[in-house]
């Protein structure tokens, strides 16, 4: 059976939620859509679910098939909704949405349902992808109290720049959220994972943390906090070819790396067609045998090679981490012009394995 493999650590997962936690003194939302960062969303939702506040996903497929496997917390659509129809089904499985455009809060007036639903009112509070104008926050809310719809209203805004910790734009964003829900009596949540990690000035009732959830840092530099953060995957295979160059021989496509003195080539059962970023430069880290090697040669498909030079003891079957706990996946990301969800996101073909229950 081919080696390559991700395994999760479900312990790790929970340590990074309860930090999350403990940081802000907050509920929390554990974001785990895309397939949790592709951790297997159903898998971490069943290992949170005794201590979780509740899940937040992209869209309503993602929080049904949290519904179909058993899972009875809270379930956010970050998105909200699509179609006007969808809201039969946000009520019948009780589901929250995010209402983050006038469209929605006009489909909510307009169409029947069966119970009063939950909704995150959202705030474009400076990132200006989605979200109310600020001058049409305080009417909004009115408006969805007005419906009878609407069970509880939880006012939500996103940060655009709070991995960039001397940025001012999240001191300016906190100041546009807290103007426009002046008044308002309602529950509030602002932070995601860095603002988790890095803004402890934006207060809220409810914190929605992603990316730290998988032990990944969202900040260029050390970080006091998420240096606590434990890595959740560990990408792994195997060495499965060895060989002897002499100094001047190329290895793999296009002849990207060029040996400069005799060298050992591992070859790694780990390609992009699994996820592992084909733009990865020689120099790359790995771990092989425990030591540290470096990539060299272009990724293909379903293969990769690595410098055994320095790795004496290391031979055909060798354990390979690609990424987790020694070498971390936002080293990986940073050496490929990548960012650690981009190489979570990616994976694929291998499979999962869980330990940690």
């Amino acid at each position: 059976m081919r080696p390559a493999r991700a395994l999760i650590d479900l312990q790790a997962l929970r340590h990074n939620y309860r930090l999350a936690r403990e940081l802000t003194g907050a509920r929390a939302l554990a974001v785990i859509k895309a397939d949790a960062y592709g951790h297997g969303a159903v898998r971490c939702a069943l290992a949170l679910e005794a201590e979780a506040d509740g899940f937040a996903v992209a869209c309503i497929e993602e929080a049904l098939e949290l519904r179909a496997a058993g899972i009875k917390a809270p379930v956010l659509l970050l998105e909200g909704f699509f179609e006007a129809s969808e809201l039969a089904l946000i009520a019948e499985h009780d589901l929250w949405c995010a209402v983050h455009s006038l469209w929605q809060l006009e489909a909510i007036e307009n169409t029947p349902v069966h119970k009063p639903i939950t909704v995150w009112l959202k705030l474009d509070s400076g990132m200006h992808r989605v979200g109310l104008h600020a001058k049409d926050y305080h009417d909004a809310y009115q408006r969805l109290l007005a419906t009878g719809k609407v069970a509880r209203i939880v006012l939500m805004t996103h940060f655009a720049r709070a991995d960039e910790l001397e940025a001012d734009a999240t001191a300016r964003q906190i100041a546009v959220f807290e103007a426009a829900r002046e008044g308002l009596a309602a529950e509030c949540s602002l932070r995601n994972s860095p603002g988790v990690l890095g803004w402890p000035q934006a207060q809220g009732d409810w914190v929605r943390p992603g990316l730290m959830l998988y032990g990944a840092t969202p900040f260029d530099a050390a970080q006091p906090q998420a240096q606590r953060l434990q890595p959740v995957m560990t990408l792994q295979s195997r060495i499965i070819s060895v060989r002897e160059l002499p100094a001047g021989e190329p290895v793999g496509y296009g002849a990207k790396f060029v040996s400069n003195r005799p060298t050992r080539v591992g070859v790694v059962a780990m390609g992009y067609a699994d996820g592992y970023p084909r733009q990865a430069p020689n120099g790359t880290p790995v771990l092989v045998a425990g030591t540290r090697a470096q990539l060299i040669g272009r990724v293909s498909m379903d293969m990769l090679s690595v410098d055994l030079t320095d790795v004496p003891h290391a031979n055909l079957g060798s354990p390979v981490e690609l990424w987790g706990k020694q070498v971390l996946a936002s080293e990986v990301a940073g050496h490929a012009g990548l960012i650690p969800y981009q190489v979570f996101c990616n994976v694929k073909r291998v499979p999962l394995e869980y330990c940690g229950e």
